[in-house]
Parts: structure tokens; sequence; C-alpha cells
């Protein structure tokens, strides 16, 4: 039984490991710089309580891998319960001046503060121009000092989850490592994004990676494009795939309602669920928030094949 003070006596007292010296050294863990600007991540589509789940859960990733990491949300399409982008751009910058004056008034030698106010992360795995215009715009209108990172793909990370989007549907082997196969497993995939022909042609890459851990032919085709899901699901079948899956290449807050499953009907095929809030996603994530500030990420280079 342990005492006020510690543990009683003859019970073993754990004291800390004394740190490694030389190369073998264990690398100090990596936290946010103090001041750093905040990650705010901009969410598309329609706000609505499963996507403030998916978001809360993508920055909780993210704080995860870098303690004391100030992340927020902002919404494209903001409303009084959903915090618009511009908002939360605005009150970060409110939020700084006033630390920085209470600083000053307590006497601290301290340079008002520059640089970006936050770090703008688009919430899509793919680049859509139409939406990438309206965040841009939604930076600009916040008349707040900020910058815009790049879509998080494409990436061997999102190979990784759209592969165990797909096993969970039972539409592909969850590890290639073992000798076993689902009845349903695909023999081609038509990976499905929005965006247009550049949003494609990035799809693209990550369906090579994603080819190659399945072993099997991977498509990309526009969903927002009538006919194209169509189309390629044909060539597919033309090229001797007989059993097709849809795979989005999406988050999904930027998936119109319905879309999907029309895609999929037209197809005639079957479809795993989107990415949502995936762990890669929040790495990835993150990953641009640390690149835009120029320092080192946590680990998200050469996802394993599992």
């Amino acid at each position: 039984m342990s005492s006020p003070t510690g543990p009683a006596s003859g019970l073993p007292v754990r004291m800390p490991r004394p740190r490694q010296a030389g190369r073998h050294r264990r690398p100090e863990p990596l936290a946010a710089p103090e001041g750093a600007p905040a990650l705010v991540l901009a969410v598309p589509g329609t706000p609505s309580a499963a996507t403030r789940s998916l978001a809360e859960e993508v920055v909780s990733i993210a704080r995860s891998e870098l303690p004391g990491l100030d992340a927020r949300i902002g919404y494209l399409d903001g409303d009084d319960e959903f915090p618009s982008l511009q908002s939360v751009l605005a009150h970060a910058a409110e939020e700084r001046t006033a630390r920085f004056e209470q600083a000053r008034a307590a006497g601290s030698d301290v340079s008002e503060p520059d640089g970006p106010v936050g770090i703008v992360v688009p919430l899509l795995a793919g680049p859509d121009n139409a939406l990438l215009r309206r965040i841009r715009q939604a930076v600009m209108e916040s008349r707040v000092a900020a910058e815009l990172t790049d879509v998080l793909g494409p990436h061997p990370l999102l190979a990784e989850a759209l592969h165990v989007r797909l096993s969970e549907a039972g539409l592909a082997r969850a590890d290639r490592a073992r000798l076993f196969t689902v009845a349903t497993a695909a023999d081609g995939i038509v990976l499905a994004t929005v965006g247009g022909e550049e949003a494609v042609q990035a799809a693209g890459i990550t369906g090579m990676l994603l080819a190659a851990r399945l072993a099997v032919p991977v498509m990309a085709a526009a969903l927002d494009e009538e006919g194209s899901i169509a189309a390629i699901a044909e060539q597919l079948r033309g090229s001797g795939s007989q059993q097709l899956a849809l795979a989005p290449y999406l988050i999904g807050p930027e998936l119109d309602a319905g879309l999907l499953d029309a895609a999929a009907k037209e197809a005639g095929c079957s479809a795993a669920e989107a990415l949502g809030p995936y762990p890669a996603i929040g790495k990835l994530a993150l990953a641009q928030y640390t690149t835009a500030l120029g320092i080192a990420p946590p680990q998200t280079q050469g996802a394993p094949a599992f």
C-alpha cells in the first residue's frame, strides 16, 4: 500500500531512464514551436454533424502527432452553428494580438508578431479547382495573413487508405501477404474523384500505387462528369476485368449526397466508403502544415504493405 509520500517500503520505485548518448540516442519528441500559427482545416461541402465529427477526428489525429498544435476547423459554407473559414481566421488573429498586448502590458520585451496567423489546409484528397478557388477567396475575405497549402494527395498513405476501405467493403483482400482469397474481391477498380481532368490525373498517381498493392488494374474517373465512371468501367471490362469496384478518392464532405450511389449503379458495381477520418488524413494534413512552416514533420513516407 502506498503512503502519502510514495510507494510502501519494499516496492520498486520506477525511475526515469537516463538519456541514451551517441548516435543511437532517441530523438527528442517533436512539438509545435511556441507562437506557431494555427493549423486551420478548411472543410468543403454542406456542414453537418457527421462532417463536424469527421473534421474533429482529423484534427485530433494531427494534435496527437504534434503536441502543442493549435488546430482549428473552418467551414467553407459556415453558418451560426458551424464557424466559417473567414471567422476562424479572424478569431485566431484577434487572439494573437491579445496575447502580444498582454505580454507587453506585463513588461515582457516581445516583438510584434509577424508571419501568417494560420496555415490553411484544404480537406481535399485531390485538386478540385472550383473548391480551391472558393477557399482562396475565403482566406482573402478574412483580411488575415494566412498561407494556403496544397491538397493532401497524391500520396502512398492515401493508397493504403483506399485499400483499407475496399477491404472493409469485402472488395479486396485485407492482407496480401496471407494466402487467402475474398470471394467478392474486385479484379478491377474504378477510382472516383471530383474536380475535372486535373483531379483525375492526380488520382491516377495514387491509383498506380493502389494497383501495385492489389495487383489489379486501377483507373481513375470523374464522378462529376456525366458518363465518365461508366466509360472507365467499360474500358476495364474490355481489358478482361469482370468484377469491378468503385473506390472514392474523396474524404467525404466534398461529395454530393447520392452521387456515389448513382455512379456505382450506372457502372454496375459495388462501392467502398469514402476515405473519411482515416488516420492518414490527419497525418497528411499535419505534413502540409509542417512543410509550410519549414519544420520536420512526423514520419509520413512509405506506407507499408499490410
